[in-house]
């Protein structure tokens, strides 16, 4: 079989999705709150939704309508909403959230300590983060402001967490680094 090297490779489909984010020590209990930011086409939105109790709420941020437009408004009795927005650069409209989600997309923040700072008003005491990124520290056009696991603890610790583990990893598509997901409390 020949491979045309200029051929677009597959997304990621949604049962890759939930296994990057699906672990037995990121269970969250009870009906919660969530941010997606850099929601995208929402694949870990739904991985989100799956992982979540029911009932919860899942607030979709991305600054592409055509692309947040592929997000259902449930999924597994999650309700999910959708704004436009570019969250680097705007404050986020609702507080007293659980958690945030940034799946490929924290590395769009270029000052990542202050934004951790900033986007703790729009959270609980007791919250979390989850983030699935690239393992690495090379920037590139598409990752701009790269961060690999051993910089996001380092990162996430200076800012007062406690604990920052790395759930799970998984080789990229894109490109020869690893992706791997980690969850901050």
């Amino acid at each position: 079989m020949i491979v045309n090297p200029l051929q677009k490779k597959p997304h990621m489909q949604l049962k890759e999705a939930i296994s990057l984010i699906d672990h037995q020590k990121f269970k969250p209990a009870g009906i919660q709150s969530w941010y997606d930011l850099g929601a995208g086409t929402g694949i870990f939105t739904i991985a989100l939704a799956h992982v979540l109790e029911p009932g919860s709420k899942i607030v979709a941020v991305d600054n592409n309508l055509a692309a947040l437009q592929n997000i259902p408004g449930s999924v597994n009795n999650t309700n999910i909403k959708t704004i436009k927005q570019d969250f680097t650069l705007n404050d986020l409209p609702y507080h007293d959230f659980d958690g945030i989600l940034m799946a490929n997309s924290f590395h769009y923040v270029k000052d990542k300590t202050g934004f951790i700072q900033k986007i703790k008003m729009n959270l609980k005491p007791l919250h979390s983060f989850l983030v699935v990124e690239y393992d690495t520290e090379r920037p590139n056009t598409w990752v701009p402001y790269p961060i690999s696991f051993l910089s996001l603890r380092e990162l996430f610790e200076n800012a007062g967490y406690g604990s920052v583990i790395k759930l799970n990893e998984r080789a990229s598509r894109y490109n020869s680094n690893m992706m791997y997901s980690a969850m901050i409390i």
